[in-house]
């Protein structure tokens, strides 16, 4: 759960930070972010937390 809510959040100040410096507009956001609603409803969604996951412990394995 707490990877999820990191996740969004990290993705929400992406998206903000296009919005603001690279003229994302407003209706993309919502597109996106209505295909993200849809995607999360079908069966690929297992699949795609899985890689979210992988790539989150990937990042944090890496030692500086």
């Amino acid at each position: 759960m707490i990877l999820s809510i990191s996740g969004v959040v990290l993705l929400a100040i992406i998206v903000f930070l296009f919005f603001k410096k690279d003229g994302l507009k407003a209706s993309h956001a919502i597109v996106c972010a209505l295909f993200g609603f849809y995607l999360a409803g079908t069966a690929i969604a297992p699949s795609i937390t899985a890689g979210g996951a992988s790539l989150a412990g990937l990042l944090g394995g890496i030692k500086f």
